[in-house]
C-alpha cells in the first residue's frame, strides 16, 4: 500500500470514527457519486469494523444529472420523490447516521436554465424539510467529506494531467483532514480541544454585534442575546459526539434575521448546485438583501435569493483565520466544504437551532421570536481575506477588535 493509499484509509476511518462516530448496531447511510465508489467501499468496511449493522448507499451520477437538466420537461424540476424523502426521515427517526460524500463538478450545470436549478433546489428543500430539521438541530449524527473526481481535480489544477491533478487534490484533502498523520484520531482530539477553548472564550464575550470592514465590505451584524458559538463537533439527541464536517476549522453562530445592514463582497466563487457565482456583492437592509450584483452567475444568484423569504437573509456567520492550515495551502477548491474552512464566511438561508441557547428544543415559531432565520436553503459564501477586519461590540457598547487583517486579533 502506498503512502497516499494509507492516508485515504485514515481518511475513511476518520469519517466513520470522528465524523459520524458510528455506534454498535447502528445503520450508516452514505450518499455519494458513483465516481467515489472505491472510497465508499473503504468507508463501508471501516463502518462494519466499528460495529455498524447496515450500510446503505444512495448513489448519484453527474452525467445523469446533466442529462436531466438538458432533456427533462420543466415540471420534472418542481418534484422530488416523496418515497426518498420518507426513507431518509424514517432512517433518521430510527437513529441512523448519515455520511455525505461530496465530489463536485463546478461547471456541471453552467448551461442549465437557472430557473430549473432554483426549482429543483426548492423541491428538494420542501420534500426533505423534516429530515433537514433533525439534521440542523443536531438530533442525528451526520458528516460531510470530499473525494476527488477527474472533473473536479481538473478545475482545481488545470495545468496538470488527469492523474497528477487527482493525486494533487487527494494530497490536499488528506492533509486538510489530518489524515496524513500517524495517529489521525488523536490529532483530531487535540484539534477539537483547541477549537473548544476558542469557542469558550467567544461565548464568554456575549457580543451584541459584529462589524465587518474590507474592500467592498461594510457590514453590521446583530447577534441575538442568546446566541452561542459552535465549533468542531456536537452531541446528538442520544448524547453521541459527532463532527459534521471533515475537515473543520470554523467557529459559527447565527445572526438576527432582521439585524444585518450594509454591504458584503464575496472573495471566492460560490458553486451553487453546479453553477458558479463569482465576484458578487449583497446589500442588506434590516436583514434582507435589497440589492445584488455579480460578475458571473447573476441570474442564478437572483434565483437563489428568491427561493423563499428567508433565502435573502443570513442564517450563519462563521470565523476562520487566514492562517488556518487550509488557507495556508492557497488553493481555491471550488468546494464549499473545503473553501469555507479557509475563509470567514456567511450563509444565506436557514439558521442552525443549536446556535441558540435551548434552540434545539424550540419550535419554528419560538426560534423566529429569538431572531433565527428560516429557509429551505442554507448556502455558505466566502468573505475572508488578508484585508478583513472584524470588531465586536460588547453588551455595554464597548467595541474591541476580533479579527485584524484576516486573523484573530489576540
Amino acid at each position: 500500500m502506498s503512502r497516499l493509499e494509507t492516508y485515504i484509509e485514515h481518511y475513511a476511518e476518520l469519517a466513520v470514527k470522528v465524523g459520524v462516530n458510528v455506534q454498535q448496531g447502528q445503520t450508516l447511510v452514505i450518499t455519494s457519486p458513483v465516481s467515489a465508489a472505491d472510497f465508499v467501499r473503504i468507508v463501508a468496511r471501516k463502518a462494519y469494523e466499528a460495529g455498524a449493522k447496515h450500510v446503505y448507499v444512495e448513489w448519484d451520477d453527474d452525467e445523469l444529472k446533466r442529462l436531466k437538466y438538458e432533456q427533462a420537461p420543466d415540471e420534472a424540476f418542481h418534484e422530488y420523490p416523496q418515497w426518498k424523502a420518507d426513507g431518509f426521515r424514517q432512517l433518521a427517526e430510527e437513529g441512523a447516521a448519515f455520511l455525505q460524500v461530496h465530489s463536485p463538478t463546478p461547471d456541471l450545470l453552467k448551461h442549465a436554465k437557472p430557473e430549473r436549478i432554483a426549482a429543483a433546489s426548492k423541491a428538494y428543500g420542501t420534500a426533505m424539510l423534516e429530515y433537514r430539521r433533525m439534521m440542523q438541530a443536531g438530533r442525528i449524527s451526520w458528516s460531510i467529506v470530499s473525494v476527488p473526481s477527474a472533473a473536479w481535480a481538473a478545475k482545481v489544477f488545470p495545468e496538470a494531467n488527469e492523474e497528477e491533478a487527482v493525486r494533487s487534490l487527494w494530497e490536499r484533502i488528506v492533509q486538510a483532514a489530518r489524515a496524513d498523520q500517524d495517529l489521525p484520531v488523536e490529532a483530531w482530539r487535540e484539534h477539537l480541544a483547541a477549537l473548544r477553548a476558542k469557542v469558550e472564550r467567544m461565548n464568554a464575550k456575549k457580543y451584541a454585534r459584529l462589524i465587518y470592514r474590507a474592500p467592498g465590505t461594510e457590514l453590521d451584524v446583530e447577534l441575538p442575546p442568546e446566541h452561542q458559538w459552535v465549533a468542531g463537533g456536537i452531541h446528538n439527541a442520544q448524547g453521541v459526539f459527532f463532527v459534521p464536517n471533515i475537515p473543520t476549522e470554523e467557529m459559527f453562530t447565527l445572526p438576527r434575521a432582521d439585524g444585518v445592514n450594509g454591504t458584503v463582497r464575496s472573495t471566492m466563487p460560490l458553486n451553487w448546485n453546479g453553477t458558479l457565482i463569482d465576484g458578487f456583492s449583497l446589500t442588506f437592509e434590516h436583514g434582507k438583501v435589497v440589492k445584488c450584483t455579480a460578475e458571473q452567475g447573476l441570474e442564478a444568484l437572483q434565483r437563489l435569493l428568491a427561493t423563499d423569504e428567508g433565502a435573502a437573509r443570513l442564517g450563519e456567520v462563521a470565523l476562520v483565520p487566514q492562517n488556518s492550515p487550509i488557507a495556508a495551502m492557497n488553493v481555491l477548491f471550488y468546494n464549499t466544504g473545503l473553501d469555507e474552512n479557509a475563509s470567514c464566511h456567511l450563509a444565506l438561508g436557514n439558521a442552525y437551532p443549536l446556535c441558540l441557547e435551548g434552540g434545539t428544543a424550540m419550535t419554528r415559531e419560538q426560534l423566529a421570536q429569538h431572531g433565527a432565520n428560516h429557509s429551505l436553503v442554507h448556502v455558505d459564501f466566502m468573505i475572508g481575506s488578508n484585508e478583513l477586519d472584524i470588531d465586536g461590540e460588547l453588551p455595554d457598547g464597548t467595541v474591541e477588535p476580533v479579527f485584524r487583517r484576516g486573523c484573530w486579533a489576540d
